[in-house]
């Protein structure tokens, strides 16, 4: 989730009651909110650093109770600066607690997912209910920061006394984040069985997968795996009878070959098979050899942006390994190049 999706719901949270816990609080919520999405600065380092560090310590429980406690902490000490309005760390650890949990539960809801219990599992959680930016979440949580802002402007103006840590409107925000994430999951769940119940191109699904999209309410993305193929195509809700799986793109599997078997064997490639969920492989023949490229066709249809990861395996004309590495972006074919 985007890290201003994460700061309203951080705000709101605050405003439905939990700001009242102590001096200090809707910053401690901001904090430790969006602490966790320092993690995108691994991608400076590049795609294999970024897989490594994105969504897994900062989105784990570990890293929640550590952001936590520091947050926490480093709010306790600020505090001091006001002698006769201290803040109690153990005050600021429930509500810190409170945004760094926030912050993870978000997290889960969208299709890249969590390491959840790093360092001991490094098992991907993830319930693909929302896009990584839902602009229907993210208005809703915007209402409910503006609309208590607009009533205290207003109380303010005819001298009544605001009390900005408590709002009847921010709860109901809440109420209506939750009931949405689980009406996401009602959809969700009736995507999958659509998927589940036809034949794609005359072929079984093996494993199906559906996948939010940020402005589509009533469309999902659905991918479905079958023994030859991979299909990607539109899931749409709102009128099921419009749904085609003829109109799928399909990929088929490459056939078993020394070339793809020596690529799948990389290091590379198990870093990169170890989080793609559908992932496609694609051999090309080149003038040196044989190129590799391993793509999760989890995110054929979603907005891939800059971060979206693949692997990229060359050998020369004995399947031999003459490079390996992660590539952000989409690849494209050297007869494309």
């Amino acid at each position: 989730m985007d890290a201003v999706t994460h700061a309203l719901a951080c705000v709101t949270i605050g405003r439905a009651g939990l700001a009242k816990t102590t001096r200090l609080a809707m910053p401690m919520l901001i904090v430790a909110g969006v602490a966790a999405d320092a993690d995108w600065l691994s991608a400076y380092w590049g795609p294999a650093s970024f897989l490594k560090w994105h969504r897994t310590a900062t989105d784990s429980l570990i890293g929640a109770a550590v952001i936590a406690v520091v947050t926490a902490a480093l709010f306790t000490l600020w505090g001091r600066r006001r002698p006769s309005e201290p803040v109690r760390f153990w005050r600021a650890l429930v509500v810190c607690g409170a945004a760094a949990t926030t912050h993870v539960l978000l997290d889960l809801t969208n299709s890249y997912g969590v390491k959840l219990l790093w360092p001991f599992r490094q098992r991907w959680l993830a319930t693909d209910l929302l896009a990584p930016l839902d602009i229907w979440l993210l208005g809703l949580l915007a209402f409910g920061a503006l609309v208590p802002w607009i009533f205290r402007l207003a109380t303010e103006e005819i001298g009544a006394k605001a009390n900005p840590a408590a709002s009847p409107t921010a709860s109901i925000v809440l109420g209506l984040a939750m009931f949405y994430v689980g009406w996401r999951w009602q959809q969700h769940e009736h995507a999958l069985a659509l998927l589940r119940s036809r034949l794609f191109h005359g072929e079984t699904p093996l494993t199906v997968g559906a996948f939010p999209q940020a402005t589509a309410l009533f469309s999902w993305a659905g991918v479905v795996d079958t023994q030859n193929t991979l299909q990607t195509l539109s899931v749409p809700l709102l009128f099921p009878g419009e749904f085609d799986p003829l109109s799928a793109r399909v990929f088929y599997k490459p056939d078993p070959s020394a070339a793809l078997n020596a690529a799948r064997a990389t290091k590379t490639a198990a870093t990169f098979l170890s989080f793609a969920r559908f992932p496609w492989a694609e051999v090309e023949k080149t003038d040196r050899g044989f190129r590799v490229v391993l793509m999760d066709m989890r995110f054929d249809q979603e907005l891939s942006g800059s971060h979206r990861v693949s692997a990229v395996i060359e050998l020369n004309g004995q399947s031999q390994v003459v490079n390996e590495e992660l590539r952000f972006g989409s690849i494209a074919s050297e007869s494309q190049e």
